[in-house]
């Protein structure tokens, strides 16, 4: 099985700000706003070098989902910033109904995801915003893994016309994955294996390697499929490696109502019925703690996986 190592850890956030920083030395449509998060969402070096489209509008978030809408009329691509909560939950009328229902072209960017904002606890944390957002027709909705994902999405997704969520986080966590390899919609095969498949997203996906390599010396074979895209999901990928193992578990920094988990079992309940486990919470809310605590009590990380994983090839028998 391939391994994969890592050098450095940095927050995902950190690979969001230097991704927005490179759009605005060579994209002069994109503009950025934040809602009093400018430390937060690592936007100072955009804002350093193109103070003139930067818009601070302070803690009013459903505001900056209206301007943000009124500035793609005029061609711009404007890039939204604050925590993940109030990208969503708090505003989730304005992006309906300024944003989703008439496809105007802003990319709304959400840090402080899940459980791993941590200490600031269930009020700042929110693990329903992957539901909320690919519920709405036209949204995109993307989940990076980690910084050099993050950076490649930024700059990705400027290119793309329509409405864009994309969730990141505030953990460091280990940078595994190349540079410059992304692709809206288009899964990302780690790892080969023929016993199970491990479908993940956002900071699940280490967490799946590393359980994959448990797994082998257990004697187990894990294909571990890194979903950055989760809608559109990339049917063609996940189809083809459960055809191949039989069997999937599906890994996510959110509820398992309505999140990755539940897509990837809509697509397998009506083209290729597979016996399935989910990682993820469940039906809760968070609380306060460190992110290593908050995962290891939630069971989101590699001992969950491979448990998940144990209890997934029983059933496939």
């Amino acid at each position: 099985m391939k391994k994969y190592t890592y050098t450095e850890k940095k927050d995902t956030r950190s690979g969001f700000g230097a991704g927005l920083a490179e759009l605005g030395r060579t994209n002069p449509n994109v503009v950025a706003l934040c809602a009093d998060l400018i430390g937060s969402l690592k936007m100072e070096k955009f804002i350093e070098e193109n103070p003139e489209r930067f818009f601070q509008i302070g803690i009013a978030e459903a505001n900056m989902m209206g301007i943000a809408a009124g500035l793609t009329i005029g061609g711009k691509i404007p890039f939204t910033g604050t925590f993940a909560n109030f990208s969503t939950g708090r505003v989730y009328d304005q992006i309906r109904q300024s944003i989703a229902y008439s496809g105007k072209n802003v990319k709304i960017c959400a840090s402080h995801a899940g459980l791993t904002l941590g200490e600031d606890g269930a009020t700042h944390q929110i693990l329903e915003d992957i539901g909320l957002m690919k519920m709405l027709p036209g949204m995109t909705v993307i989940n990076t893994c980690d910084f050099n994902q993050t950076k490649a999405a930024t700059i990705a997704i400027a290119n793309y016309d329509g409405p864009v969520y994309l969730r990141f986080g505030r953990p460091v966590v280990p940078v595994f994955m190349p540079e410059d390899t992304f692709e809206i919609g288009k899964a990302i095969q780690l790892t080969e294996g023929t016993d199970v498949t491990i479908v993940a997203t956002g900071h699940l996906v280490w967490e799946a390697l590393q359980a994959a390599e448990t797994l082998e010396e257990q004697g187990y074979s894990a294909e571990v499929i890194n979903i950055h895209t989760i809608k559109p999901l990339d049917d063609a990928a996940i189809l083809k490696s459960v055809m191949k193992t039989g069997c999937v578990v599906t890994a996510e920094e959110h509820n398992i109502l309505g999140g990755l988990g539940e897509s990837v079992a809509r697509l397998l309940t009506t083209q290729l019925p597979t016996p399935q486990e989910f990682i993820g919470t469940n039906d809760t809310f968070g609380e306060s703690g460190t992110p290593a605590q908050l995962m290891e009590k939630y069971g989101l990380n590699d001992k969950a996986i491979v448990a998940a994983v144990l209890k997934v090839l029983k059933r496939k028998g």
